[in-house]
């Protein structure tokens, strides 16, 4: 069980926890299509059996050990294609919820992963409700490794690992909320120039030539930036050409 973080403005005041659940996000787009569902609304769970990630994926998680969670934010203030502002402004509260805590190179892999030293710590997967040219509301879903030893992929690390430490689950939960409300509420006061400066200085093998699997075929490129809508921009010796999740894939090369 946890309890309502005393160092949020919004984000926790309404917590929903459930001992176990197939998906957070799952509860969450429930509670969403409710009028009564407040922002800031979070959906927590010691045992997540069948989580989501990006691109169908799933995300396994050992009971008790991590943090499953997942918030509604109503960002109204934004167009619908304007949604990558939220995604910008989770990943930067993450990564820098982690910095605090490890002494590794902490990035953001586009769009949202968090790395450390190149293994993944944190998930995210966004999902938006959009009616019209209003967001109606957009559940976050979270997988933070925190206490976790074993993975069953390889590129994957936790806050135990890389440390030694064992960490208070509910401690890590109120610390991880505040930076996350911290990075969200300056998205609403129109920090847009911080942000995407931000994110960009936090981006993942940006500047840097590397191979991509796309949906047409292997390149060599290097990753200069990302768009308004949250494409990624990666230059070859031709041009520079703007891909979506769907499109294109990181290769270890």
């Amino acid at each position: 069980m946890y309890k309502i973080p005393a160092n949020t403005l919004f984000i926790g005041k309404n917590l929903v926890f459930v001992p176990e659940c197939h998906s957070t996000n799952t509860i969450a787009m429930d509670l969403g299509q409710r009028n009564s569902a407040i922002e800031g609304t979070l959906v927590i769970t010691d045992h997540q059996v069948a989580g989501k990630g990006q691109r169908g994926s799933t995300w396994t998680s050992e009971p008790g050990k991590n943090l499953t969670l997942s918030l509604i934010f109503k960002p109204t203030f934004l167009k619908p294609d304007q949604q990558f502002w939220l995604t910008r402004v989770i990943a930067l509260g993450i990564a820098d919820y982690v910095r605090s805590k490890v002494k590794g190179s902490v990035k953001v892999k586009w769009p949202n992963d968090v790395l450390v030293d190149g293994l993944k710590v944190c998930g995210v997967l966004i999902e938006n409700s959009i009616s019209g040219s209003i967001i109606q509301f957009s559940v976050v879903g979270i997988g933070l490794n925190i206490n976790q030893l074993t993975f069953y992929k390889l590129n994957a690390t936790s806050l135990k690992q890389q440390t030694g430490f064992d960490y208070d689950l509910e401690n890590e939960l109120h610390a991880l909320l505040q930076v996350i409300e911290i990075r969200y509420l300056q998205l609403r006061d129109g920090k847009q120039d911080l942000l995407k400066a931000d994110y960009l200085k936090n981006l993942y093998r940006l500047g840097e030539q590397h191979f991509f699997n796309t949906s047409t075929g292997s390149i060599q490129g290097t990753m200069v930036g990302v768009d308004l809508q949250g494409q990624l921009l990666v230059q070859t010796d031709n041009a520079i050409q703007a891909y979506d999740l769907k499109e294109i894939r990181f290769t270890d090369h």
